[in-house]
């Protein structure tokens, strides 16, 4: 189970006070509003950077890291992922789960047979759906609805399915 999740990545700089746009990978672009701190990846280094100021712009988040005072400290931050620790990340109602934790999983038919493996998930405006690869080359999408995904086991990093009549013969 990842220790960070990734809640967005930085696009740019914005103004001339230090602050960054942040294209949010989290359902809830508001919060940010909530968060005291984000670790960035630089790619060398995780930076721990403390949150000053939170400001909206459409569908981006605007942040002001304390320290970081002109354009030039943050342009270094650009392209960059930014992540919290799992401890400060959002509860989780029922039944749902970081996308995180599904990537990789096993995933098994009603009758107990792998089907292959959860490469990613596809978000959509209905549902999501989740891309299960079987051989390198073959890709099965399967909707994240309660009538197809009948377990989902974190610990033992599997998920049980119920395929609609005619799936695999797409």
């Amino acid at each position: 189970m990842e220790e960070m999740l990734k809640v967005g990545v930085v696009t740019s700089t914005h103004g001339v006070r230090g602050e960054v746009k942040v294209y949010p990978t989290t359902d809830d672009v508001k919060r940010f509003k909530k968060l005291k701190e984000v670790i960035l990846d630089t790619g060398k280094e995780k930076l721990t950077l403390e949150i000053e100021g939170v400001k909206f712009f459409k569908e981006m988040a605007i942040l002001k890291f304390k320290g970081y005072e002109n354009p030039d400290d943050v342009q270094k931050f650009r392209q960059k992922d930014l992540y919290v620790l799992r401890k400060d990340a959002v509860r989780l109602s029922r039944d749902e789960y970081f996308i995180a934790d599904l990537i990789g999983m096993d995933v098994l038919d009603d009758e107990e047979n792998k089907i292959g493996t959860l490469k990613d998930v596809i978000t959509t405006g209905a549902n999501d759906v989740y891309s299960v690869i079987q051989e390198p080359g073959k890709e099965i999408l399967i909707p994240a609805i309660k009538q197809c995904i009948l377990n989902v086991d974190i610990e033992n990093n599997r998920m049980t399915v119920h395929l609609l009549e005619g799936l695999l013969d797409l």
